[in-house]
């Protein structure tokens, strides 16, 4: 078999619906988990008596240890030789520990001290990690895999973040399903019964896309590294280069570094929008505030799932992804600046015209940046001869959940920088206005620097077209030795 192998080569170029849809059902496992955690983490600061410290802490550190195995995963899957293919049984795995590990992570009691709660949370936190990793690192390669079309690509994406966007859609509502006093004593025992279900049905998506995606047997596939133990001072090699030639590939950096700064900025603010609504617009009341927290993440997500990512699709087949992610992003520039005027004491109807704008931000980043990704791959093989979707695939998520980590702690130093008390029902004199300034100027900041990043993207759909007949033409000679 040649070198020059390619995972797509004997797929349609339009897939199937039914291959889109359980790629993107995969894709609401992939964000309804982080989504949920993201709620039920409030409850660690406001019911479980976690300092911000720990808060942030809690955030960064299984992130991080998650950005690293992100990409050993990505080496272990790109060159596994099984029956089943590279990526099938990895995604099987790994969707049974994120939905055992993610009930066990949230059996946390307030009656316990907030060390053995901190200390018992980050266990399996770290558990919960491992899974992800195991899990969304093969899955993603999977959706690189799927077609060569350049445009192809991006419906793939779009289909597949119009599915998992509803993890942001229902994940809002969990806010009022954990504080509901007639149905929980408190909100821990809340997060304890709802973990269940979460993980549970977010296990069955997960598990989806290793049954129902096709791939083909890779147990004789000679041109693949032996993964074993007499192999593996080899493997540590050519896993450093692989990192190494990704970071070279100047498309692919800014792919990398694009996303970075969006995505770091926009969850560096996000946990705030709770704590606005609440003491802003509510003068500290969460019970006045209703279910308008809820509303702020909800709606943002059905603009984007309706919205945003029907809109981004139809646009960058017409004036290409660079053009159109550049457009996206200055789009959700205007939302932030309408959060400032928009977050008004007494009517939080008004917040709700902003996120249509505020939308396109994270909308639009996803679907354009995997199938950005995907382009990139295909430029790896043109320069290299080898194919790497899961190495490259790790790496834009190890960019994605190191921004994520850092969000996290940012957020947790930005509130004692400010002197936000999370129990406390007045908060001290320019608490709140400082981290309504951070929420705007932030992810403005991050916007503006991921568009120049981009500026000068080159990977057009001409030159992905040159390379990709390039690249038949050499499947073809390879194929005839």
């Amino acid at each position: 078999m040649s070198e020059h192998y390619r995972a797509v080569t004997d797929q349609l170029e339009i897939v199937p619906a039914g291959q889109k849809i359980a790629f993107g059902i995969g894709m609401l496992a992939n964000q309804m988990f982080p989504a949920a955690l993201g709620i039920f983490m409030v409850v660690l600061v406001k019911d479980l008596g976690f300092p911000p410290i720990l808060w942030g802490i809690a955030f960064f550190l299984p992130r991080i240890f998650d950005a690293i195995t992100d990409p050993i995963m990505g080496f272990i899957s790109d060159n596994t030789r099984s029956r089943w293919g590279r990526r099938r049984q990895y995604v099987l795995l790994g969707a049974l520990i994120l939905g055992i590990s993610y009930i066990l992570m949230w059996q946390l009691h307030k009656e316990n001290s907030v060390t053995y709660n901190f200390v018992y949370f980050m266990c399996f936190s770290l558990l919960f990690y491992l899974g992800l990793t195991i899990f969304s690192v093969p899955y993603v390669a999977m959706g690189y895999e799927m077609s060569s079309d350049f445009h192809e690509r991006t419906r793939i994406m779009a289909v597949s973040q119009w599915i998992g966007q509803w993890a942001w859609v229902i994940s809002p509502w969990f806010w009022i399903i954990i504080y509901k006093p007639e149905w929980f004593d408190s909100p821990a025992a809340g997060c304890r019964q709802l973990s269940v279900w979460v993980g549970l049905i977010c296990m069955g998506f997960a598990i989806v896309p290793a049954l129902f995606i096709k791939s083909k047997s890779t147990i004789d596939a000679d041109h693949l590294e032996e993964l074993s133990r007499k192999n593996l001072k080899k493997n540590v090699a050519k896993f450093f280069k692989g990192f190494a030639d990704a970071f070279r590939n100047t498309s692919f950096r800014k792919l990398c570094i694009a996303t970075f700064f969006i995505f770091n900025s926009f969850n560096t603010i996000a946990a705030f929008s709770f704590f606005i609504i609440v003491y802003y617009l509510f003068a500290g009341d969460a019970g006045a505030a209703g279910i308008w927290p809820t509303l702020h993440g909800s709606v943002g997500a059905l603009a984007t799932t309706f919205l945003v990512i029907p809109i981004v699709s139809r646009i960058s087949q017409k004036i290409g992804k660079k053009k159109t992610f550049i457009i996206s992003q200055s789009i959700s520039i205007i939302g932030y600046i309408l959060f400032w005027f928009l977050f008004v004491p007494g009517k939080p109807y008004l917040f709700l015209i902003a996120l249509p704008f505020f939308s396109f931000g994270i909308g639009g980043l996803f679907t354009l940046m995997m199938s950005m990704t995907a382009d990139v791959c295909d430029l790896d093989e043109f320069n290299t001869g080898l194919r790497r979707e899961g190495v490259f695939g790790a790496i834009f998520w190890w960019m994605v959940k190191l921004g994520f980590a850092v969000a996290g702690l940012l957020s947790g130093t930005i509130m004692t920088l400010v002197s936000f008390t999370p129990d406390a029902p007045v908060q001290p004199e320019g608490a709140i206005t400082g981290m309504r300034i951070i929420y705007s100027a932030l992810p403005i900041a991050g916007t503006i620097g991921a568009i120049l990043v981009m500026w000068k993207y080159d990977l057009s759909e001409s030159r992905a077209n040159e390379i990709r007949k390039v690249l038949e033409e050499r499947h073809i000679v390879g194929g005839s030795e």
